[in-house]
Formats: C-alpha cells, structure tokens, sequence
C-alpha cells in the first residue's frame, strides 16, 4: 500500500493504534510470571523427575490460566527452576488448589529448599494465599517492556 503525504495511511493508523493499546496494556500487565526454584533431594532425582511429569500432567488436564510450565535442571542435575506465567493471579491461584496434592509430594519427598520470585502484580488475595503456605517470594513489579 503507497501513502501519499496529502492522504491519511490507513496502515499507518492500524499501526499507531495497535503501537498504542499494546504500550497501555504493558504498563498495567495482568500476567503473572513466576520463576520457582528447588534443590533435589540426593538421591531422589529419578522420582523427582517421575513427580515433575504428574505435576506437568495435571496442568495439562486441569489448569485453564496456564500459558507456559516449563521445567529446567541445571548441569548437576540438583536444582531446578520451572517458569510460569499465568493469565492474572486467579489463574495462579486455580493452579496451586489443582496442584495441591501433587506439590505436596514432590516437596514431602523429592525436594527442599523452594523459593519463589514473581513478576507482575499478584492480587492480594494471591499473596495471602502465599504467605499462609509459608512461601519464599520476592515480588519484582513492571516497570517497562516491549
């Protein structure tokens, strides 16, 4: 499409406004990302890996608000760190009551040592359920993006 100076580009609107709703969503974002981190247990890794595969099974079958789960081991093969992100802290929230059982085990059992680093705005309501489960959390808030 050619924009002549005298006419109005159609195109260039639909950018301009697509530029702006997306840099006024970004300043209040409703996603919930969170980076959870574990030591395993010594010796538990094959059952820590068997526990990690129902956790990810029961998202898949329960969780509506879950955009990304994803598990990491570093090169020892004694931490990991899974990364989440979440349509808005009651996706969160409808998480960890699906999970409950399932997380109990891997931390009963299979791991120690849990913190957990969120980034967004996490409701209220969120951070008293967080607090009551005595959860490590450092909360990082948006400042600016792309």
């Amino acid at each position: 499409m050619k924009c002549q100076i005298t006419n109005i580009c159609p195109l260039a609107i639909v950018t301009h406004t697509a530029l702006s709703s997306s840099l006024v969503r970004r300043k209040t974002m409703s996603k919930i990302q969170v980076s959870a981190r574990m030591k395993i247990r010594d010796n538990m890794l094959e059952g820590f890996k068997q526990q990690a595969n129902e956790c990810i099974k029961q998202v898949k079958e329960k969780d509506s608000g879950t955009l990304q789960y994803d598990w990491f081991l570093n090169e020892h093969k004694n931490m990991c760190e899974i990364r989440e992100t979440y349509e808005n802290s009651e996706a969160l929230l409808a998480h960890v009551t699906n999970l409950r059982e399932p997380l109990r085990v891997l931390f009963e059992k299979y791991a120690t040592d849990h913190t957990v680093t969120i980034y967004g705005e996490p409701s209220a309501e969120l951070l008293k359920n967080a607090k009551a489960r005595g959860v490590d959390i450092t909360i990082y808030s948006f400042l600016e993006g792309i």
